[in-house]
Parts: structure tokens; sequence; C-alpha cells
């Protein structure tokens, strides 16, 4: 059997993993082929192909990025787009299925592709905002969390230096995962995340209380956060191929309104791309490499449609709709949880 994979939507620690554990199991239980699609659908869309080897993924697991390159591409759209298209394409190259790498967009995708055009996909979950749903965690995450909490800790020596209030915007646009886990490890002071709006009286009274005993604040925002009154969240920077809005700068509007209602100098950083840089943890390629050896084994299992999940610490499949029907969102348990500890 040839099978195509590819990596699509924004890049994650651990995508190199999921390659490498997928050709290791095709090669050596089933003895498959591979190829790989450059650039996410695009290298789809365009049979941009390039074939990966044992050899080609010696040593890949601690790598971050990807050796395919990856893209917001959408594979509808485009002279090469659409499931028809798509299909005379694997013929033409002899490839059997897909192994499609990627978020909520991705999958929405594969889904389309495998529902209108009978395509032979099989998903394999990558988000580090950890925001799919039927799956406990997806690698990505915990590297992002674990990059996040070391600029915690870098944030809070200079605050403390200089009495500020600094404000910290994490990845998230839907769900707030992220700043939770970092917030609740850094030691955050408040924790502000899409699931739960707070207002900035609300958030003010955290900051000067932690003034009042003597400590410099420090804030963690995840970029979906919104204030009471917005309808939607803050993005300044256009749509993405999938037209969603790529968010990012809400640290910014709330370091000034903090400062000017409090009288604490405050500063925003946003952590942005360096969350998805760098070697992937421990945990991260252990559980990519354990998804593309499942993927492999759906593909020979036919379960097309399908994406390959964590439970517990089973890997199971399940259908790709279950996934990107509903987000993973943050319980209002573990908001409750965290908040005790604020201010």
């Amino acid at each position: 059997m040839k099978i195509g994979i590819l990596t699509s939507g924004g890049d994650c620690p651990g995508l190199n993993s999921v390659i490498r554990g997928a050709v290791l199991k095709g090669v050596i239980s089933h003895e498959a082929e591979f190829v790989g699609f450059r650039w996410g659908w695009k290298g789809v869309v365009e049979a941009d192909i390039m074939p990966i080897t044992r050899h080609d993924v010696r040593g890949l697991a601690k790598q971050g990025g990807t050796i395919l390159g990856s893209s917001r591409t959408n594979p509808f759209e485009g002279e090469g787009g659409g499931p028809e298209n798509i299909q005379r394409m694997l013929d033409e190259h002899g490839i059997d299925a897909i192994i499609a790498i990627g978020g909520e967009g991705t999958l929405t995708a594969a889904r389309r592709l495998h529902d209108e055009g009978g395509i032979n996909v099989v998903g394999v979950p990558k988000t580090i905002d950890n925001d799919l749903a039927a799956t406990d965690y997806s690698f990505g995450f915990d590297t992002a969390v674990e990059i996040a909490t070391e600029a915690i800790d870098r944030l809070r020596t200079t605050a403390d230096s200089h009495g500020r209030c600094m404000v910290l915007e994490v990845m998230g646009r839907h769900v707030g995962w992220i700043a939770l886990h970092s917030g609740m490890a850094g030691g955050a002071h408040a924790i502000l995340i899409p699931e739960q709006p707070q207002s900035i009286e609300q958030i003010c009274e955290w900051v000067e209380s932690v003034r009042d005993r003597g400590r410099a604040p420090l804030v963690v925002v995840a970029e979906g956060f919104t204030l009471p009154g917005m309808n939607e969240a803050h993005s300044h920077k256009g749509l993405d191929a999938f037209n969603r809005p790529r968010l990012g700068g809400i640290s910014e509007q709330l370091a000034p309104m903090i400062e000017e209602r409090t009288g604490i100098e405050s500063r925003a950083t946003v952590l942005g791309h360096i969350q998805r840089g760098g070697a992937p943890s421990a945990y991260d390629r252990v559980l990519a490499t354990r998804l593309g050896m499942a993927a492999v084994d759906a593909v020979y299992d036919q379960a097309w449609g399908s994406m390959v999940t964590l439970r517990g610490t089973d890997i199971r499949t399940v259908s790709i709709a279950d996934a990107v029907g509903t987000l993973n969102r943050v319980p209002q348990s573990r908001y409750d949880e965290a908040r005790i500890l604020f201010g």
C-alpha cells in the first residue's frame, strides 16, 4: 500500500514524531510505501509530492516543525481542488490513502473530502490549543504549556524588579487550556479564558489585591478572551484561508486599561508563535509517535473518515465528525478550581 502524509494548518511540536511513527510502523509491520505532500493541502491540490523512506525519518522525533511544511490551504479551492480532482491525482500517483495531520480546519476538510468524494483519509489530531473534542489531549499542547510557563517565570522577575503588572497573552482561539495550565503552573494572579468572560472591574480588583500585598501582578490571557460587550475576540490581522479571524492583541488592549484604572504601570507580552516552535517535550514525542502508529493501523483497517485519539492512556479510533462537531472547552469546575488562586 502507498500512503500519503500531510501536515496542515499551524505547525506545532510533535508533527515530525507523528510522521516518524507512521512511517516506521508502516514499513516494519506492513512493508508500506510512503510519500509526503508538501505544504499541507496545497501539496495535494498541486500534486507536490516527495518520497519518505525509513532513512528520512531517522532521529526525527526530537525535531520541531515539520519536514513536509504546512499551510492553511483549503483543498476545495484552486484548479486542482475538490474531491474529484484530488482522487484523480491520487490514482495517477498510485496513492491509496491519505493521513491528514492537523487541527479543526484540517480535519473538517478531511471529513468533507471523505463524505463528499469518498477519499480514503484518516486524521491525526494536532492542536496546541487542545480544543478538539473526542481526544483527551493532543500533541503539542504539553510543549506549548511548558514554553508559556517559562515565559511566566521570566516575566515575574522583571515585573518584581519594577513593580509592574505583566499581561501575558498565549494562544487559545476558542478554549483556554494553555492559559489555564500555564497560569496555574506559573502562579498567575488572574487567568482569562474564552469560556469565562470577566469584566475589567473584576480584573482590576484581582490586580489591586496583588499590589496591596506587595506583589507585582501577573495576568495570563488567552487570545480568544473577550470582555463583556465584545461581540467577538480581538482581531486586527484579517482572515485565514478558512475565513477565520487571525486573533492576537487582546493583551495590548487590557494592559493600558489596567494601568488607567489602577495606576499600576502595566506591560503586555504576546507570546505568539514561540509557543509553536522548538523541540517537543518528551510527553508530546511519545503521544505523537503513538498516534502516528495508530493512524497506519486505521488505514489498514480501512477506517476511512476516522481519527485516532487519546482516551485516558489508550489510543482509540473515532469518527472525525465526533472530533470537529464540538469543542473541548475548559469546564466550569476546572476554572473554579484555578480561580481560588486569583488575586
